[in-house]
């Protein structure tokens, strides 16, 4: 992973993430995608599904698909500023990128749900727009799986990426009756791994992972089980995560709400409140013991 150092003066684009959870033999587990090595933003990284937010996701046709009332789900996500049509285009946006990058399709059918899910996979693989999918076959999206978690704005020097996004992270149980899978285009990789699990083997250089990812399972290691982590997630606002990066002594540094070098003092996030790069990776001052809380 390389730094950059440029200022990237462009608004950040809209974007939605989900993390899906799920309880397994070793605790709560999070759902990672590794993204394609050739990807312009975070190739090789293992992130969670995720991506921008399209203009179609605002689609009349598809906002009359969900099973909560826009202003439900505008209250839900707690962004004053937004209109009501905008904050249901987010959860939309998280569900579709669910449905593309991991197969997990969050919808109620009308008829055979197995059958339905078939179909709609065979049409996404054949081209078929995420909207005319969903119309063909008369499913309604499940906006009840997804909670409101968090929400991410890149900072001015990105970092670890030259593009900007203001990415809302939702958490979500994954469905007990379907298997998700990477698409082999956007993510070449998948594993369902335990929160600690996934940063030790981050911490061994057996997989990569950015800065958000980082803290969203540092904080993750505070719960465990899916329902646990949904609960806390019902029982307040979405923290707004701003880093604030800076060098020091020719190291990156990137500050989160609460650590003394940022603009806000109340903090955002369990965890650490600055990681450093050095060795190649993003670390806290207390190393993995720090991360694993």
């Amino acid at each position: 992973m390389e730094i950059n150092s440029a200022i990237v003066d462009t608004p950040p684009r809209d974007a939605a993430t989900v993390v899906m959870l799920r309880d397994g033999a070793s605790g709560m587990e999070v759902l990672l995608l590794k993204r394609n090595a050739a990807s312009a933003v975070l190739g090789g990284a293992f992130v969670f599904p995720g991506g921008k937010l399209d203009e179609a996701d605002a689609h009349p046709d598809l906002l009359q698909r969900l099973d909560r009332p826009l202003t439900e789900l505008h209250t839900q996500l707690g962004e004053d500023d937004l209109d009501e049509d905008k904050a249901a285009s987010l959860f939309v946006a998280a569900l579709r990128e669910a449905f593309e990058e991991s197969s997990v399709l969050f919808a109620h059918a009308a008829s055979d749900p197995i059958l339905a899910l078939a179909q709609a996979r065979q049409q996404l693989s054949e081209g078929l727009s995420f909207t005319q999918v969903l119309q063909q076959g008369a499913l309604t999206l499940h906006t009840h799986a997804l909670v409101p978690w968090s929400r991410w704005i890149t900072p001015l020097i990105p970092s670890v990426s030259t593009k900007r996004f203001d990415t809302r992270f939702f958490l979500a149980h994954a469905p007990t009756d379907q298997i998700a899978a990477h698409d082999n285009h956007e993510t070449t990789e998948s594993a369902w791994l335990n929160p600690r699990q996934a940063l030790t083997l981050y911490w061994e250089g057996q997989i990569e992972l950015a800065p958000p990812q980082i803290m969203s399972l540092s904080h993750l290691t505070r719960y465990d089980s899916a329902a646990s982590a949904m609960a806390a997630a019902r029982s307040r606002k979405p923290p707004v995560i701003q880093p604030e990066p800076f060098d020091q002594e020719g190291i990156r540094v990137i500050c989160y709400p609460g650590d003394e070098r940022h603009s806000r003092s109340e903090r955002a996030l369990p965890g650490p409140t600055r990681l450093h790069f050095r060795n190649r990776r993003f670390e806290p001052s207390g190393g993995l013991t720090e991360l694993l809380g």
